[in-house]
């Protein structure tokens, strides 16, 4: 979970998380969002891969890069658990 909180540390890769919301993009859609060069954007690109929040899949000679909602859940759950407002915390009042 670190490497996901890393990834979503940065605002470029919120970002870019907040644009694939709408649905998935190739990495020269992503890319043309911003005014970097593209060796940065494709870091950014590989941070979120790392962290699992986006998945890739090849596209004749582009990537396109989906989000993976299951990661985020589970960022917020754990944010949600922290605030005292989760899952967990429910259980614990119940008891």
């Amino acid at each position: 979970m670190n490497s996901l909180f890393k990834a979503l540390s940065h605002p470029v890769r919120r970002r870019i998380i907040a644009m694939l919301r709408t649905g998935p993009l190739s990495s020269g859609d992503i890319a043309a969002a911003f005014d970097m060069s593209w060796p940065t954007v494709t870091g950014h690109l590989n941070a979120l891969k790392e962290a699992d929040l986006v998945s890739t899949e090849r596209d004749g000679q582009s990537i396109r890069y989906r989000l993976e909602i299951s990661a985020v859940e589970e960022a917020l759950a754990f944010l949600m658990d922290l605030s005292g407002t989760g899952k967990a915390d429910d259980e614990e009042v119940s008891r």
